[in-house]
């Protein structure tokens, strides 16, 4: 029974990072996201392509496969939390060597790693907002051994006085629970094909993210365009209608002018795809 037991941990683990992967690679993929890296182009970045995230996503894949194997029907205590800190820092390390120094996942790695080792402390069977509080139990625990970087995004919640994306794990995911998760659901069952669905929960995630990314880029005017700009693809009805996918391009012009990406955003439909596909449905709240 022992070695049934591995097995099945060894399975659901490869999984995982599986699932992890892909949630990654098809964020990248999805077109047209507005400023940001998609199947046309690089957005408003001079130094990223969808080359270069793909690669980061293909490097990262060993990271998420030991948080998995780690953290298997483990509690949530300090000890697990301070090496889920070590590993996901040794995966961007991984990351960085693989991208030749360029931050294409950090982001991701915060809140997929949590989300991974979350499902698996859950044994993989656990509704989305099970996974997303156990997260969030991880992400409220201390790490000792954390460095003290003050980071571009950080900077940015300091002078904007925002919540970051340490205070949207320690939440439970709001911007994932409550916005984008439904969106994505009720939009698939609204008629939007996948790609228009998966766009709206991207939507839906920027009509209210204090995304650090664009405040780094574009400071207040560029958060205020983008979550204006989202909320008007959703109220026109989003990107199944012709009137959503106009104000969509219009806000991709936006963005492009402003020089702003959503990384923030982006990473959270990374999330937002993961706990779709590896959790029980919710049932849709429109």
């Amino acid at each position: 029974m022992k070695l049934l037991s591995q097995t099945h941990a060894e399975v659901q683990a490869e999984r995982l990072a599986r699932i992890a992967l892909d949630s990654l690679i098809d964020e990248a993929r999805l077109s047209p996201k507005p400023g940001l890296v998609d199947s046309r182009g690089n957005g408003a970045h001079h130094d990223l392509s969808l080359a270069l995230m793909e690669y980061s996503a293909y490097s990262l894949t060993p990271m998420f496969l030991q948080l998995a194997q780690q953290s298997w029907l483990r509690p949530a205590d300090i000890a697990l939390r301070e090496m889920i800190g070590r590993l996901g820092r040794e995966g961007e390390q991984q990351m960085m060597a693989a991208t030749a120094g360029v931050n294409t996942h950090r982001g991701a790695i915060w809140a997929l790693g949590l989300l991974v080792s979350a499902v698996a402390m859950n044994g993989s069977q656990a509704s989305a907002q099970q996974i997303a509080d156990t997260a969030a139990m991880l992400a409220r625990l201390p790490d000792s051994a954390a460095p003290k970087i003050f980071s571009k995004g950080l900077k940015a919640t300091h002078q904007y006085r925002v919540p970051g994306a340490r205070e949207e794990a320690q939440q439970a995911f709001p911007h994932v629970m409550n916005l984008a998760l439904p969106q994505l659901r009720h939009s698939r069952a609204n008629g939007a094909n996948e790609s228009e669905a998966r766009i709206d929960a991207l939507m839906a995630i920027m009509t209210s993210l204090s995304d650090t990314c664009v405040l780094s880029r574009a400071g207040m005017p560029g958060l205020e365009a983008m979550q204006n700009g989202a909320r008007a693809v959703l109220n026109a009805g989003g990107c199944a209608t012709a009137a959503g996918r106009d104000e969509l391009a219009a806000l991709d012009v936006q963005m492009l002018a402003l020089n702003a990406s959503p990384g923030g955003a982006a990473d959270l439909l990374a999330a937002t795809l993961f706990l779709d596909r590896v959790s029980q449905p919710l049932s849709c709240s429109f």
